[in-house]
């Protein structure tokens, strides 16, 4: 078989992990991490909302939150697909996309998520949790 009747090769998936203190300030720094690495991203703003959430949620309700704690945030782009993970050290409860009473404070982000994303879901337990949201799209060759 000659060269030229070979499939085009797949570009390999890109993979970027970052770990974060777990304080409260490092939701803005692991944005930036985020938008850094998906530039000219045509869906990026849902991204960065869902990297935003799954932070905070893993802030308020695992023990990354507690001093001395941490969390990972990992993205994933492979094509037109973007995954973004956040990786917590587990707590209480489970994730889950609620219905928020109208006029509660909190508790409408990993409903926006479902929403916004092409998938959402999470794997762990009370040690150690990663929630992903996983988008779709085509970006600007």
């Amino acid at each position: 078989m000659s060269l030229t009747m070979l499939p085009a090769a797949q570009p390999a998936p890109l993979c970027w992990r970052r770990s974060f203190p777990g304080g409260p300030e490092q939701a803005r720094n692991a944005r930036r991490f985020v938008g850094c690495l998906l530039d000219g991203c045509p869906f990026l703003d849902d991204v960065l909302l869902a990297a935003d959430e799954l932070v905070v949620n893993a802030l308020r309700h695992s023990k990354s939150g507690q001093v001395g704690g941490s969390f990972t945030v990992q993205v994933v782009r492979d094509g037109g697909l973007v995954a973004v993970s956040v990786t917590d050290q587990g707590g209480p409860g489970e994730p889950a996309a609620l219905d928020a009473a109208e006029l509660a404070e909190s508790g409408r982000g990993l409903r926006t998520i479902s929403l916004t994303a092409r998938s959402w879901g999470w794997h762990g337990n009370g040690e150690g949790r990663t929630v992903t949201a996983v988008f779709a799209g085509e970006w600007a060759a």
